[in-house]
């Protein structure tokens, strides 16, 4: 029997707090204060619980970078991944018009 609803990549991609961390090169801590400065909302109460999908791998991705490149407190950086997402979506709505 088939289930009537869409499999996403996200509910088949996922990583936990040290699998994150290791695919993106940084410490655990790293990842930690992300999620602390809610850059990262990952599903799940406890970091052994945590759970990240394809844009939080991403998006910590970009702040990593952001972060070193820019010298960004956690703050703009925040500010600065959100305004890059939003200027994505706004571009994805604009392809679709």
């Amino acid at each position: 029997m088939e289930s009537s609803l869409p499999i996403s990549a996200d509910s088949i991609f996922t990583l936990t707090l040290e699998q994150l961390a290791w695919t993106c090169s940084v410490e655990s801590a790293w990842v930690c204060v992300l999620v602390d400065e809610a850059i990262l909302n990952p599903s799940g109460a406890t970091p052994a619980d945590w759970r990240f999908n394809a844009e939080d791998l991403a998006r910590a991705r970009r702040a990593w970078r952001l972060y070193h490149e820019l010298e960004a407190n956690l703050e703009v950086l925040g500010l600065i991944l959100d305004m890059q997402d939003e200027i994505s979506r706004l571009h994805a709505r604009l392809d679709c018009a």
